[in-house]
């Protein structure tokens, strides 16, 4: 199976930025697209951001539309999200996940997932 590795995750000041990334260590032959969830206590995993494997269509949860932005690292090998604007509902644990879909509206990330990363932003 697919092995992710997740970073990037902090404690930061609302109004700041982090910087998360994801190394996958391969590709399931039915992998098209590769996004990220995030989950706190009590609460459903939900969907944040997505991208196709070719990197060209990208899909985004309305709360983090405009102030996240998820993007592939040919060089790295890695899908990165930088998350800017940060706000205190955006603390959660963060994980990096795949899909066989190519439809980003169809996007659950349940196909493969790593540990999570921990955002924590503070007022």
């Amino acid at each position: 199976q697919v092995q992710l590795v997740a970073s990037g995750g902090g404690m930061v000041q609302a109004g700041g930025s982090l910087r998360l990334s994801c190394l996958p260590s391969g590709r399931n032959f039915d992998t098209e697209s590769m996004g990220w969830l995030r989950q706190n206590p009590g609460k459903d995993r939900e969907f944040v951001a997505a991208i196709t494997w070719n990197g060209q269509r990208t899909d985004y949860a309305d709360s983090v539309r405009g102030r996240f932005t998820i993007s592939r690292d040919g060089a790295k090998s890695t899908v990165d999200l930088q998350m800017n604007s940060l706000k205190p509902e955006d603390t959660a644990v963060y994980y990096c996940t795949t899909d066989s879909t190519t439809d980003l509206k169809n996007f659950y990330g349940m196909d493969s997932w790593g540990k999570g990363t921990l955002v924590t932003v503070y007022l």
